[in-house]
């Protein structure tokens, strides 16, 4: 497992050697994490990585086969959820049809020993902070889905526990509330200053929300980093692969640690395979640069090489394109060209160009067959 953690900031979640078993299933196998004070932490993963089961385990809704859980210090590992500091948010709200928004909020208050009064002033105060101040006498049906999720989100953070826990909080939604709701909850964490555990298997959920993010896949944890980290220094394939498009293509590691396609070696980023390895050489499509007629692909200084443009899929912002070299068999390179420089270098479909594989964003991973 790869870790990074912020230095000097105060651990307040510390996960230590925690295993999951269902019968004979290992949902989780040997986790380790330690998340900061007031840090915005993803678990990312495919569907059965074991990331909701880890997100239950801290809340004590499902307890660990064996492994410690710390929060702010005290060893929570056996206690009852009842007896943990957390808030939490489902994906399903999760709120209670037949009380009102304020009822709702309140449910939560009732029982810390507050009087009428100083809840009814904590309810007004979350329903201003979560942007709905006018909606406390309704019930959830007359709610869309983006204001109910907000009503489950203030019901979460009504007692101020220390942490939030959110299990795929906006995966019921559509795509145009899910990207507004998310910046919310953001700004909301950033002002609350709360330590907040969010699962998901959306990567630009995570990408755009979190501090760090924890990728995870069957019952393990691949990589723990910022989002830019996981992005542009994936410590595996599976990690490359899942985050972001990725073009893998069949190697062999050269002498210098060159990478071998065909007859064709290309300089890389640097890596710990010894001459002979075979490997999956791997780069983003955005970080393919396409020249101009007249350059040549023979510059020994640089990774050009000559392709045919076989198609071209508009995408809003770019154009996806699908190059094809003898070199690399029946495999195509997808590549990701702006508007400008589509336009700039007058690209269509059938055309012959050179393009360019940087030096320091080709990377080489272990073939999945080695692993």
């Amino acid at each position: 497992m790869i870790q990074d953690t912020a230095i000097g900031q105060k651990t307040y979640l510390s996960i230590d050697k925690l295993w999951k078993a269902f019968g004979s299933f290992l949902a989780l196998k040997d986790i380790s994490l330690d998340i900061n004070d007031g840090e915005f932490v993803c678990f990312l993963g495919p569907s059965g990585c074991g990331k909701t089961t880890l997100l239950r385990a801290i809340a004590g809704l499902d307890l660990q086969t064996k492994g410690t859980v710390m929060q702010d210090g005290r060893d929570v590992s056996n206690l009852p959820p009842s007896e943990r500091d957390f808030g939490i948010v489902f994906q399903s709200y999760a709120l209670f049809p037949n009380l009102t928004i304020e009822k709702n909020i309140a449910f939560g208050l009732e029982n810390t020993g507050r009087s009428k009064s100083e809840i009814a002033v904590r309810v007004s105060e979350l329903l201003d902070l979560v942007g709905l101040p006018d909606q406390g006498s309704k019930y959830p049906a007359q709610l869309s889905g983006g204001q109910q999720q907000r009503i489950a989100l203030a019901r979460a953070i009504a007692t101020k526990p220390g942490l939030l826990l959110l299990d795929e909080p906006l995966s019921a939604l559509d795509a145009k509330v899910r990207v507004h709701l998310r910046h919310e909850i953001k700004e909301l964490q950033r002002k609350l200053g709360v330590t907040t555990v969010m699962v998901t298997h959306d990567q630009e959920e995570a990408l755009a929300m979190a501090d760090r993010i924890v990728v995870m896949n069957h019952g393990v944890i691949e990589q723990v980093g910022s989002p830019t980290e996981v992005y542009r220094e994936p410590a595996n394939l599976f990690v490359a692969d899942f985050i972001g498009e990725m073009n893998q293509i069949e190697s062999m590691v050269a002498k210098g640690g060159r990478l071998s396609v065909g007859e064709k070696t290309f300089a890389c980023h640097p890596h710990p395979f010894p001459d002979g390895t075979a490997v999956i050489a791997a780069i983003r499509p955005e970080d393919i640069i396409p020249h101009e007629d007249g350059y040549t692909s023979e510059d020994p200084n640089r990774n050009c090489i000559d392709v045919l443009l076989n198609e071209m899929e508009f995408l809003g912002s770019f154009w996806r394109c699908r190059l094809q070299n003898e070199r690399f068999g029946q495999s195509e390179l997808i590549a990701d060209f702006s508007i400008n420089a589509v336009r700039r270098l007058g690209l269509g479909e059938g055309r012959k160009m050179v393009i360019e594989l940087p030096t320091d964003r080709l990377m080489a991973f272990d073939r999945p067959e080695a692993i």
